[in-house]
């Protein structure tokens, strides 16, 4: 989620507060509290579903959900990632129900690919502001994101883009914070392979990759 836009729900309001209200009869405050959250929600169901049908459908799904069990949300989480929790489950349920979920344990190291260069893993992202506002590179880096497999496309969603901790990742997903680190590690590296000869026509004096 957009740093600033968590900054305004800081100042703005008090989620505990409308919580408890909620849960005292107050229902109509629901949509107050979730309201930050409606694009962020959507996007993920969007980038894993990649149907905008169908991630509407999840994300309305999971404010539902959200609701119903409200009574049930562990005041020592944040809300927000509660709530990516259940988009996250939602839109897995959508994605067997399409029979196209294959998960598998890819978290050992790669034969050969055990180390990384870290100069690999930063170029990719090493993009100009002025470029990514480019519609075409845009689009670029939502194709890119769309392709990875699963397990890395849910990972680099929380961290690189929801923002969520490493410790947030693990428990949203049900891993090791070791798994976490992996996976993210991997996915920033299938995005910069990916990346890198598409982004170079925007900046040919940048040489994107180590080699």
């Amino acid at each position: 989620m957009d740093r600033q836009v968590m900054a305004e729900v800081a100042e703005g309001r008090d989620e505990a507060q409308i919580i408890a209200s909620i849960l005292a009869g107050n229902t109509n405050e629901f949509h107050v509290l979730i309201r930050p959250y409606e694009r962020s929600v959507y996007a993920m169901a969007f980038s894993l579903l990649q149907n905008e049908a169908d991630a509407e459908e999840a994300a309305q799904e999971a404010f539902l959900k959200a609701f119903r069990h409200l009574a049930s949300f562990r005041a020592e989480a944040k809300f927000s990632t509660w709530l990516i929790s259940i988009t996250l489950n939602e839109a897995r349920s959508r994605l067997r129900q399409r029979k196209v979920l294959k998960l598998q344990s890819l978290d050992e190291p790669l034969d050969g690919q055990g180390q990384v260069s870290s100069a690999l893993l930063r170029d990719w992202c090493e993009v100009s502001t002025q470029t990514l506002e480019r519609q075409e590179v845009r689009l670029l880096l939502e194709r890119a994101i769309a392709s990875l497999p699963l397990i890395y496309r849910e990972i680099f969603l929380m961290r690189d883009v929801e923002e969520l901790s490493v410790n947030e990742s693990a428990e949203t997903l049900g891993i090791s914070i070791g798994s976490v680190k992996v996976r993210l590690h991997r996915a920033r590296m299938m995005l910069q392979k990916t990346l890198a000869p598409q982004l170079k026509p925007f900046n040919p004096k940048r040489r994107w990759l180590p080699w």
